[in-house]
């Protein structure tokens, strides 16, 4: 299975976000997407989502060869900072969640057994939503997508402002799921990219590039994506880096 972004472009008024961005994800791989502040990586959510309309280019799925546009059922979006109903308690959202979208789900559990999934107590998730904390929330959208099982999977700087406790469980969860889904995350912590993605891809100049997954290993990886993104690294830098990761190639063979 395949996520395939093809020529996607977008502008905003005088503003050209993104310019024929193309690139192929894969099943079982967990992608992390780096990017300047303003670079597009929610743009390109939105976009692969139908959220926002496409100036031009498209979002294939393929699946045993075969490529069809994205269906939205085949797609969850986590955002970072969820709006969920207030007057709702966890359990009541994720009750009302499964009834409306009972067609697109395989097996289906008790609300203790997906409440564990995602270490909610029975006391938190009789809580009002609107005395969750930002963390809590984001484990009722973990919970959603790990209820709906979609093909692909999106999340938007997913760990920002949580807990050290609540980021370890999100990091271990997405580790358990992650070879029955296309998993792409943005996220502006290099350290986070190292810890859980398989692949680096940047969103610079409008367009998707990816890095090669033997620059996550080297010492100087994050000055090597500062040095990408901010535009520094010319064509002699470039250079020297392909040269030691082909010296590290040629050590490991």
């Amino acid at each position: 299975m395949k996520l395939i972004v093809k020529n996607l472009s977008k502008t905003f008024g005088k503003k050209e976000v993104l310019k024929n961005a193309s690139y192929t994800f894969d099943q079982g791989e967990v992608y992390a997407l780096l990017g300047r502040n303003g670079a597009g990586k929610t743009t390109l959510f939105k976009l692969i989502t139908d959220s926002i309309v496409k100036d031009s280019g498209e979002v294939l799925l393929e699946i045993d060869g075969k490529s069809l546009p994205l269906d939205f059922k085949d797609v969850f979006f986590m955002v970072s900072e969820p709006e969920l109903p207030k007057f709702l308690t966890g359990r009541e959202f994720i009750s009302f969640f499964i009834e409306a979208n009972k067609e697109n789900i395989k097996d289906t559990k008790d609300l203790d057994s997906y409440f564990s999934l995602v270490d909610l107590d029975t006391y938190d998730s009789n809580r009002l939503i609107q005395d969750y904390s930002t963390g809590m929330k984001n484990k009722l959208q973990m919970l959603m997508f790990l209820i709906l099982r979609p093909r692909v999977i999106l999340m938007d700087e997913p760990l920002t402002s949580l807990d050290v406790v609540i980021q370890l469980q999100m990091k271990k969860i997405i580790r358990e799921i992650h070879k029955d889904h296309i998993i792409i995350f943005s996220t502006h912590i290099l350290q986070l990219a190292k810890d859980i993605c398989d692949r680096i891809v940047l969103l610079h100049d409008k367009s998707l590039n990816p890095v090669d997954s033997l620059i996550k290993d080297d010492p100087a990886f994050e000055d090597t994506i500062i040095n990408l993104l901010s535009g520094k690294a010319e064509a002699e830098e470039i250079k020297k880096i392909e040269e030691n990761l082909e010296t590290k190639e040629e050590s490991y063979e």
